[in-house]
């Protein structure tokens, strides 16, 4: 039975600006995205990772282009509705963490589900549940501890947590590796291994190649295009 794919984009295109000093970031790109996969995204600076890491993650609004997401079409939705998918649909990891400094790691976890706030849902619930996303990254012992207070790896560890407690449709990991060094950064992608053995979908931009193995297809832009697309080191099959 043929599953739908949980991102469809076809003929994507985004300019900025006009005329002259019009600059094409993504030039037609066509990508398809089954439930439970793991892509990573590759390419040198100004292939259009970035923008393309905006439009899925529905921060940004394609030039022209459809953009499906678990069966939606995004593409020309309004701010407001854009920030609705966001909360329901996406987990976002960044480089940076992006962690409020003085507030506890559970906490911190338990953002998103005070923007999704529905009046049947105690705080106390949404504590508890914070705490046991943190335990599920393995940092139960570390629910109120402040990010001054964690490891740079702990610090993304919190950073999943929160991308995850939403139980979103999709983790998109923008250079989730880039603040870290070697083995935390390894632990990082193994815990993301993890979560894909465990059906979740993720993509993550990343210039890390030992990054990239961790996922089992590589996209790679070049110039606002997809280059090259493979699956286990090996060309995709259309």
């Amino acid at each position: 039975m043929m599953v739908d794919p949980l991102i469809q984009i076809q003929d994507l295109t985004k300019v900025y600006g006009r005329g002259d000093v019009a600059v094409h970031a993504l030039r037609g790109v066509n990508l398809r995205v089954e439930p439970g996969e793991f892509v990573a995204v590759m390419g040198p600076s100004g292939s259009g990772k970035s923008t393309l890491m905006n439009i899925l993650g529905c921060l940004d609004r394609p030039t022209s282009g459809t953009y499906t997401l678990d069966g939606e079409d995004v593409s020309h939705m309004g701010k407001e509705q854009l920030a609705d998918v966001r909360n329901r649909q996406i987990g976002f990891v960044f480089q940076s963490y992006n962690l409020l400094p003085r507030t506890t790691a559970a906490k911190n976890v338990m953002l998103p589900l005070l923007y999704n706030r529905n009046g049947r849902v105690s705080d106390e619930e949404y504590y508890q549940q914070a705490i046991a996303t943190l335990e599920a990254v393995g940092l139960g012992d570390r629910v109120d501890h402040r990010p001054n207070e964690l490891s740079g790896g702990q610090q993304q560890r919190v950073a999943i947590a929160r991308a995850l407690v939403n139980n979103p449709s999709i983790i998109l990991a923008d250079e989730p590796t880039g603040n870290l060094d070697t083995r935390s950064g390894e632990e990082i992608m193994e815990l993301l291994g993890q979560l894909h053995q465990q059906g979740r979908t993720i993509v993550m931009v990343t210039h890390d190649p030992e990054a990239a193995e961790h996922a089992q297809r590589v996209i790679h832009l070049r110039d606002g295009r997809v280059a090259a697309d493979q699956v286990n080191g090996g060309r995709r099959k259309e």
